[in-house]
Parts: C-alpha cells; sequence; structure tokens
C-alpha cells in the first residue's frame, strides 16, 4: 500500500465513471438523498399495502399442472382432502397392545360415527363426508374393527381451506376429548397447510427478531463504533422492507410462495452487511491514508462502489436463472431475491454515500474501549498477506493441497440421492405423525392420485366401460389400490376420479406407481374411450417435479455460468478471471453439496439440528443452492480482484499485487464472512429440513470462499497465470473493463487535496 500511495499521481480521466458520478451527486445533495431513500422506502411501503397479496394462480408442473388448468378451466375447484383417523390408542404398528385390546370395536365405530355427526353439523358443512358406515365405505374400516377412518372435503373456497378447516379440527377435537382411550385425530391438505403456516410465521418472526440483534452485535466488533455498525443494519433493513413490500406487484402476475419473504430477509441482510462493509471499509482506509473525507468518499465510490455493481449485476443474473427452471415454486423467491440486490445496489451507490457524508466524524461515534480504535485504522492484514505470500512462493504445492481439500469435501455428493419426504414438515408435529398412522393403516388414503377427465360425452358407456375397467385394474397389494370413487364436475364437462396408490407420495413406490397408472393402466382403460385425461395429486406432483428438475437444471446451470462470465469479462477485461472465478465457485458449491449429503442423507448430526433423515435430499435444494451460492460467492471474487487488479493497473508486479489485495481487502471479507455464516445459520435453527438443509450449504460455501479459496486457492492460480490473468486479446479491446479498472486504479493512486467545504471538494472531483 505504501508502494502505490507513493506512486505519482497520474493524469485523471476528464470525465468520471458514471458510479462516481452518482456517489458525488448524492454526498452534494446529501439531503435530499437521505430523504428521497427513506421516502422511497415508505412508498414502497404504501404500494405494498395498496397492491395487496398475489392473486396469481399457481400450477404444478408437467402433467399435474395440466389437471389443474383442465379443472380451472371448468370452473371447478377441487377442495382439500381431510382424513379423521379414530383407532385404539395403544397400538405397535398393526398390532395391538395388551391395553389397546382392551378398546372395543363398539367403542372405535361410535367415535367414528360422532366424528361424522360433528362435521354434518357444521355450520359450513364439510363436503363429501364419507365413513365406514356410509355406502361403500366398508374399506374405511380396518381388518380388526379397531381402526377407522373417516374423509372429507374442507368446505368453502379452496383459497381459504387452511382457515376454514379450523373448525372441523375443533370438532374432532371434541370428539377426542370424550374418547380419551382412542386416537381421533384429523390430517390432510388443508390441515398440513394450516400447520406449515404456522410454522413458517412462527420461523420467520425467530429469523427477524434474531438476524438483525445478530448481526448489530457482530457488526459492532468489526466496526469498534455504534453509529458505525448501526449504518449497514439501516440500509440492509430499509432495503429488506423496500423489497418485500414491491413483491407485492409481480405478485399480481406469478404467485409468491409463503417462504420468499423468510428467504428475502436473510438474502437482503446478507448482501446489505457486504456491500456497506466494502465502502466503509475503503472509506476509512482513504481517510487514514490523509484523504479527505469527501475524497475518500469518491474513491470509495469509484473502487468499492463499482466491485459492489459488478457483484450486484452478478447475483441477480445468478438469481434469474431460477425462472428457466419453469417451476412456480421459484417465481416469488427469484423476484424477490432480485429485488432485494438491486434495492440494496441502489441504496449503496446513493443512500449510503450521501448518509456518510451527512454523519462526518459522528460515523466513528460510540466507539468500544480497546477495539473501538483498533477497527478504525483499517489496516492490511498480516495474516492473510503472509499466507498469500507463502502461497504465491510455491503455487503449485498450495493450490493443489486445497483443490484436494475442497474435491474431499465435494466427494460424499457423488452418491446423492435426490427425493422427497411424505411431508415436508417436521416428524414432531402432530399432523405428520397422524398422517404416518393413516398411511400405516390405510395405505394410499393420505395421498390419492386424482384423474382429472374431460371429454363430449362422459356419460357414453365406452366412458363407463373405462372407468369400470379402471376400477377392475385396482388391487389390494398392487402399484394402483382401491376403492376407485368418479365423480362428474362442471356441469357434467368433466369427470374427476380418485385412485388410491401405493406409498406414502413420496419414494420409490409412489413414484412407480404413478408411471404405472400414467402409462399402463390408462391407456389401456380411459385412453380406448376417446377422452383427455391427465394425472394430478402428491405423488404425481413430487414426480413431476423431479422430472421437470433434473431437465431443466443443466440450462440453469449452463446459462448462469455463461451470463457471469460475460459479466467478469466485461467488468476486469480479462479471459482467464471469469473462467478462475467461475471455476472456485464450483469448487465451493461442490463442497457444501457434498457436506450436505453427509449430514441430512446420511443422518449426521441428527439431534443438534433437530431433524430426523428421510434418506435423501430435497430435489430442489441443490438447484436454489447453487444459484444462491454462485452469485454470492462472487461477493469475495469480486472485491479481492477489483484490489488486486486496480495495484497491477498501478504498476505493481503481479504476484506482489495479489498479496497486498489481498492483505487490504482481509478485513472486510473475513468480517463480511462471519456476519454472513451467522446470518445463514439461522436457517438450521428453523423447523423445515429444506431450510436447514439451505442454511448449511450456504454456510459452508461462504466459510469455504473466504478461507480456503480467498486464502490459498485463488492466490496460488494468479500466482501460475501471472501477467496472463489480466489478457485480452485484440479483438476484444473494445470490452468496458480494461479502460474502466485503470481509471479506477488511478483515481486510487492520486492524491486529493483536502476541500474547505465538503460539498465544494465532491463538486470539484465530480468536474474533474
Amino acid at each position: 500500500m505504501r508502494q502505490l500511495l507513493a506512486a505519482p499521481a497520474p493524469e485523471l480521466p476528464a470525465r468520471r465513471p458514471l458510479i462516481e458520478r452518482i456517489a458525488c451527486w448524492s454526498v452534494r445533495h446529501r439531503k435530499t438523498a437521505v430523504l428521497g431513500w427513506l421516502a422511497f422506502v415508505a412508498a414502497a411501503v404504501i404500494v405494498g399495502q395498496a397492491v395487496g397479496t398475489s392473486g396469481a394462480q399457481q400450477y404444478d408442473p408437467g402433467q399435474s399442472g395440466q389437471a389443474e388448468q383442465m379443472l380451472t378451466r371448468l370452473h371447478v375447484a377441487s377442495p382439500p382432502a381431510e382424513s379423521v383417523l379414530v383407532e385404539a390408542r395403544h397400538r405397535a404398528g398393526a398390532v395391538l397392545t395388551a391395553a389397546g385390546a382392551a378398546i372395543t370395536a363398539g367403542e372405535v365405530r361410535q367415535a367414528a360415527r360422532e366424528v361424522a355427526s360433528a362435521l354434518t353439523a357444521l355450520p359450513r358443512d364439510a363436503a363429501r363426508i364419507r365413513s365406514p358406515f356410509s355406502r361403500g365405505g366398508g374399506e374405511l374400516l380396518s381388518a380388526d374393527h379397531h381402526a377407522a377412518l373417516v374423509t372429507f372435503q374442507v368446505a368453502g373456497p379452496d383459497a381459504a381451506a387452511d382457515h376454514a378447516v379450523a373448525a372441523d379440527l375443533a370438532a374432532v377435537a371434541r370428539v377426542q376429548a370424550r374418547h380419551p382411550g382412542l386416537v381421533v385425530a384429523e390430517a390432510g391438505a388443508a390441515s398440513t397447510d394450516r400447520a406449515a403456516s404456522a410454522m413458517l410465521g412462527h420461523d420467520f418472526a425467530k429469523a427477524r427478531n434474531t438476524t438483525i440483534p445478530l448481526t448489530l452485535i457482530l457488526l459492532v466488533c468489526v466496526f469498534g463504533a455504534l453509529i458505525a455498525a448501526g449504518i449497514p443494519v439501516l440500509l440492509a433493513g430499509t432495503a429488506v422492507t423496500a423489497a418485500i413490500s414491491l413483491l407485492a406487484i409481480p405478485g399480481q402476475w406469478f404467485p409468491v410462495s409463503g417462504g420468499a419473504s423468510e428467504i428475502v430477509l436473510v438474502i437482503g441482510m446478507a448482501v446489505g452487511v457486504d456491500y456497506t462493509l466494502f465502502y466503509l471499509r475503503r472509506e476509512r482506509e482513504e481517510r487514514a491514508a490523509g484523504r479527505s473525507r469527501p475524497a475518500a468518499l469518491a474513491i470509495a465510490a469509484a473502487t468499492s462502489g463499482r466491485a459492489i455493481v459488478i457483484s450486484g449485476v452478478t447475483v441477480m443474473i445468478s438469481l434469474a436463472g431460477l425462472f428457466l427452471s419453469g417451476l412456480n415454486i421459484f417465481t416469488g423467491i427469484s423476484a424477490g431475491t432480485i429485488m432485494v440486490v438491486g434495492v440494496t445496489v441502489l441504496g449503496s451507490l446513493t443512500f449510503l454515500p450521501a448518509l456518510l457524508s451527512w454523519l462526518g466524524p459522528w460515523t466513528d461515534r460510540g466507539r468500544l474501549p480497546w477495539l473501538g480504535r483498533r477497527r478504525c485504522a483499517a489496516e492490511s492484514s498480516r495474516l492473510w498477506a503472509g499466507l498469500a505470500r507463502r502461497v504465491v512462493a510455491r503455487p503449485v504445492l498450495w493450490g493443489a493441497a486445497g483443490i484436494v481439500a475442497l474435491l474431499a469435501l465435494g466427494a460424499p455428493a457423488l452418491g446423492m440421492r435426490l427425493s422427497s419426504p411424505a411431508v415436508d414438515l417436521p416428524s414432531s408435529l402432530p399432523v405428520v405423525r397422524t398422517l404416518s398412522q393413516i398411511q400405516q393403516q390405510f395405505p394410499g388414503r393420505p395421498a390419492p392420485a386424482e384423474v382429472v377427465v374431460t371429454g363430449a360425452h362422459l356419460r357414453d358407456a365406452a366412458v363407463q366401460r373405462g372407468v369400470a375397467a379402471l376400477a377392475a385394474s385396482a388391487t389390494a397389494t398392487g402399484p394402483v389400490r382401491g376403492p376407485v370413487s368418479a365423480r362428474l364436475v362442471g356441469g357434467g364437462r368433466g369427470m374427476v376420479i380418485q385412485v388410491p396408490l401405493a406409498g406414502d407420495g413420496s419414494g420409490q413406490v409412489s413414484q412407480d406407481a404413478v408411471l404405472t397408472l400414467r402409462d399402463r393402466v390408462l391407456p389401456a382403460t380411459l385412453g380406448q374411450a376417446g377422452v383427455t385425461y391427465a394425472v394430478t395429486g402428491p405423488a404425481a406432483w413430487n414426480h413431476d417435479l423431479d422430472s421437470a428438475l433434473h431437465s431443466r437444471t443443466p440450462l440453469v446451470f449452463a446459462v448462469v455460468a455463461g451470463l457471469a462470465f460475460v459479466v467478469l469479462l466485461c467488468a476486469f477485461g480479462s479471459l482467464a478471471i471469469p473462467l478462475v472465478s467461475i471455476g472456485l465457485n464450483l469448487l465451493s458449491v461442490g463442497a457444501a453439496y457434498g457436506v450436505v449429503t453427509l449430514i441430512f442423507q446420511d443422518g449426521h448430526l441428527e439431534g443438534p439440528l433437530g431433524f430426523t433423515s428421510f434418506g435423501g435430499i430435497i430435489p430442489w435444494v441443490p438447484l436454489f443452492s447453487f444459484v444462491l451460492l454462485f452469485g454470492l460467492s462472487m461477493d469475495y471474487h469480486v472485491f479481492i480482484l477489483s484490489r488486486i487488479r486496480e495495484l497491477w493497473c498501478a504498476g505493481l508486479p503481479g504476484r506482489t499485487a495479489v498479496v497486498q489485495g489481498i492483505g487490504a481487502s482481509a478485513g472486510v471479507v473475513t468480517s463480511a464472512a462471519v456476519i454472513m455464516v451467522a446470518v445463514f445459520s439461522l436457517f438450521a435453527t428453523l423447523s423445515g429440513v429444506d431450510v436447514k438443509m439451505l442454511g448449511v450449504g450456504l454456510s459452508v460455501a461462504v466459510l469455504v470462499d473466504a478461507t480456503l479459496v480467498r486464502g490459498v486457492i485463488l492466490p496460488a492460480a494468479l500466482a501460475l497465470l501471472g501477467e496472463r490473468a489480466w489478457y485480452l486479446p485484440r479483438w476484444l479491446a473494445w470490452l468496458p473493463g480494461r479502460s474502466r479498472a485503470s481509471q479506477a486504479s488511478q483515481q486510487a493512486a492520486a492524491p486529493q487535496p483536502a476541500a474547505a467545504r465538503p460539498e465544494a471538494a465532491v463538486a470539484g472531483s465530480a468536474a474533474g
């Protein structure tokens, strides 16, 4: 750094880059910029409240989605199905214990009658109530008559089912209270959604109430000053608030899942803190070098501000790759995270420099004893610079050791098995236990397939023969189970056939049952009647989701990597740097995949993390993790590489630039990584297994990036490449990256005179 500051000041360009001009305008009009930002956040909240929640219809992928669209065209709502299990309380699997045998079959039958009567007597009657005593209901009674099932559909519109089912749950609970020797419990689509909504609400509150205080505590330790520590939280908090509110606008065109806000919060806090750290650290460093506060802000905008824009664009491009998956479950999350990153970048270029200028010396007020003075100095890290010096001296040895370590971490991912649990909720929830008990006593009941049929003449004899043949194909132990029930819908223009399937709605047994029904049974029965049909239901949805992910994942990987290459090529004016960055990102993602496989698929750390392994990885988690990790990992790469290139453009030898660049950026990268790992680790404490997988994977990847990749593999790769790292063919000389990087380095190297007034100094900087 001393060599850089001692270098003669090159001639400054006639016109400053746009990023610096925006920052200079914000500093000159700091009151307008700060109040304008707060007004923007307030307007976003008002607009979000006015627009309301998402009204877009969500369809499942593949044939499941086709079936749902057929029902929509028929104006048929398919109310969620619920089941009430009545059985002897003391039962070990399918065998009654001595205590359970004391419960007579008559008590089970009496309780089942009371459940049916209680549901019928509700002000909003449950629809299609079936019990062991209704016509054709004999299959709802177990062979020993000590377990019975009452099935029904929740009354009211499907969108409000998780609220409407509350009355049904209360009625069942009253029957349970009268029969303490029995298990009288309800489970189904609506009650599961209700439990999931309550769990998500609790998790979101926990994440919100924990993330902000934890981040603030860590920032106080990073900056050593209370006011400086509050600035990143202020930027991130306002950006998250605006993004979540504005998410209501695209939510009118595509569905937004319930967990989108939770992920937007964590991603927004992570990038908001990262970007503020980049900016603040550089501003402090320039002030420590003797530059005035306005000059330091201008240099921070030209260097760290540029790195923030490059990083933000890369993150948004990566997240946009989720739209290529064609899955509605990703659209809301992708839109929300893109929005929060974009808003944070905007705030980093406008609100942040204006606020720092407005606060002035107050930024470093509230210093902590002992820690504050050392943290405010913004010195280069001797530890990381020393490690980088050793690595560039023997790059082959160190680089090979680092790559071998990452490959070892990622090795378990070679055996990754993608599968879904029967219910993506903790097994400790009562509704999950009830679903498992229903599956044991009445296989196929919790997750029947629905065949939606349309045609001109559904009452014709040919169609009736097809339905009868379908019912005849059902066997007690085969993939297609009985009984098969059919009903006309949409004024006779459609038909819905319920077909119980083997399995619990997930796993290979259910997948095989869906394929048997679609590819063999239906073509041989309804396929001969000249009608159109499609199969939906939990098992069909899981199969279609897995198929869509399998076919679209390579496309997402290729497009995200390709677009990131283009962005980095334009940003750094080099062919090698994008390739190295993408390669290192893929190694980090592979290491995260390996650790997630080892923990969640193989069942390690079940106790500490509070989950029960189902022997697989939820199919959408690897794709979503890749997109997030690929974008977020670029934060560190872009910041470190920008600093190294800045020093290289100033005339330092390649290896010296690597050592000094890593040492100069070590403080902010280490601090940002500690905070990001802490925030992502909160995911692992939440209830959902999928969210735990995300938390562990993101934490591992960030930790690997900030240590092994940053300290060993990256400097080794740059040392081996030497001057070739910054090579750009002549036919690509028109790219803007080389000239912008040179300007940034010139601005950083040029001594800036102090001005009498901040406004005058920044105005002069912008004009120069």
